[in-house]
């Protein structure tokens, strides 16, 4: 099997597997709990959040475990909206968000509060000038995502936080860091960032836990409430194992990240320049300044799932959108907001790969999908 579908989920290093395996085993007091294991927990639990605070360049105190990136997304938005609604009802995003912002601020919007979703351009990003212009004197919170989980368009983070800084300075920045994290460098003190988002299972960490990084000085109105754990913003018994191994994960991520980008890019010039070649395909990703990692392409005219299976039976594992939208069979939300027309958007493809894959596996992805584009054309023409 050749997996190709990184931006859904990477596979666990063996390193973290060990990680969450041991202190599983061997750590299971509550870590709220005043006897020994519980201490023993609580100690695990302080030191994995320094680890993930030095990686991010922030405080540890800043910090705040969520069980992955769509509860922190949800909690930077609707935290941030309930918290500061006395201030202002106006919030800002983009159309290409992941769904767990998109809906996000959907719902809020049920609840009173007013959102302007950006337009992208061709390339799917917004620019700060659009941002800036579309702040109201009632805007409390602007959310852009680092990089597309679908296309990996980069946005231009920098340029928006400092614009807002200099300008707006009340106003939150939040950021969608899950696919950026570890290949995309970012520095969220010099980007004015508020609030930033992760995932551990998108950095070859387990499923099922993420963080939020909340900024000195910001505060948020509790989504979930008890037991008062994480500053009282997230109730419920932290897992210590998967946050352990989150750490881990965080850690060796945040390590050689132009080592890794460089290597990556590489792959994915040979997969752009492959993709081109075939004339039924169109590139949706950017060819140039897009992230490393992910290349989406549409087969016009053509179902995605009928390409994706025929890759999956030789071997070969790809996506179509967002894994969190897969199932559905509405267009792409995403590539109709980059102007792409109804039949690209329905027949998206993405491949999201990691470095574990060579020159040789893309020249491989990339003959299995010149023969399969092939034999779908054949099938095309007999109807």
């Amino acid at each position: 099997m050749y997996y190709f579908d990184h931006a859904a989920a990477t596979p666990p290093s063996e390193e973290v597997i060990r990680t969450v395996y041991e202190v599983m085993k061997a750590h299971y007091g509550n870590p709220s709990s005043l006897h020994q294991p519980g201490l023993e927990g609580g100690k695990l639990l302080r030191r994995a959040r320094e680890v993930c605070a030095a990686s991010l360049g922030v405080q540890p105190r800043e910090v705040i475990f969520t069980s992955g990136a769509t509860e922190s997304n949800n909690l930077a938005l609707k935290g941030a909206a309930l918290q500061y609604r006395s201030r202002g009802k106006h919030i800002i995003t983009t159309e290409i968000e992941h769904p767990s912002v998109y809906e996000s601020a959907k719902q809020l919007e049920t609840l009173g509060f007013d959102v302007t979703f950006l337009p992208v351009g061709h390339d799917g990003t917004v620019t700060a000038k659009q941002v800036l212009e579309a702040v109201q004197p009632d805007t409390i919170l602007v959310s852009v995502m680092h990089v597309n989980n679908e296309t990996g368009s980069i946005q231009p983070i920098q340029e928006i936080g400092r614009a807002l800084q200099s300008t707006r300075p009340k106003v939150l920045f939040h950021v969608d860091g899950v696919q950026g994290y570890g290949k995309v460098p970012l520095s969220l003190q010099s980007c004015g960032i508020d609030l930033y988002s992760l995932s551990a299972h998108k950095i070859r960490g387990p499923k099922g836990v993420g963080l939020l990084y909340i900024k000195d000085g910001v505060s948020l109105f509790p989504l979930l409430s008890g037991g008062g754990q994480e500053r009282g913003l997230r109730a419920g018994t932290e897992n210590v194992p998967l946050i352990v191994g989150m750490a881990k994960a965080v850690r060796m991520a945040g390590e050689h990240i132009e080592a890794r980008a460089k290597q990556l890019r590489h792959l994915r010039e040979q997969l752009v320049s492959g993709i081109q070649q075939i004339p039924e395909l169109v590139l949706n990703s950017p060819v140039q300044d897009g992230a490393p990692h992910i290349v989406s392409f549409s087969y016009p005219g053509m179902k995605a799932e009928a390409l994706l299976h025929m890759l999956e039976e030789a071997g070969f594992m790809v996506s179509t959108k967002s894994a969190c939208s897969s199932k559905s069979a509405e267009p792409s939300r995403v590539l109709l907001a980059m102007g792409a027309g109804e039949a690209a958007a329905t027949s998206g493809i993405r491949i999201s790969f990691g470095e574990e894959h060579t020159a040789h596996h893309i020249q491989l992805l990339i003959d299995v999908l010149t023969s399969a584009v092939s034999r779908l054309k054949a099938l095309k023409g007999g109807f």
